[in-house]
């Protein structure tokens, strides 16, 4: 069992940046596929990131402005946001999952409670 906690959201104004952080609880953190996906207000939950050893994966829309990263030896993966824009206001929401690789939400087992992130214009 893997519980997962978030930090880092807040309030910003547009251009401004965050960084995201998920701590995760259990052993063999290394091993896990570690992902950030967000949900906005009426949409479906939508892949932002990926981190599974030396892969890093990430969706179109924030290519060059989010990096994910991991510190295996304090379990926890961080999401740096630059150059946030209002449109990626959403909850953000960190998961975890053994095995392959996956950027679909329903193929990971394990859910943080989300932080929300708010750009302002």
């Amino acid at each position: 069992q893997v519980q997962l906690v978030e930090s880092g959201g807040g309030l910003v104004q547009a251009g401004e940046s965050l960084r995201l952080s998920c701590v995760a609880s259990g052993r063999a953190f290394s091993s896990y596929v570690m992902g950030w996906f967000r949900q906005a207000p009426g949409k479906e939950r939508e892949f932002v990131a990926v981190n599974w050893g030396v892969i890093r994966t990430y969706a179109n829309f924030v290519k060059g402005r989010f990096t994910i990263s991991r510190d295996n030896a304090k379990n926890t993966v961080y999401l740096q946001m630059n150059s946030l824009k209002p449109e990626d206001t959403a909850v953000y929401y960190c998961a975890a999952r053994q095995g392959a690789y996956g950027i679909r939400s329903d193929e990971y087992d394990y859910w943080g409670q989300g932080t929300q992130v708010t750009v302002s214009s």
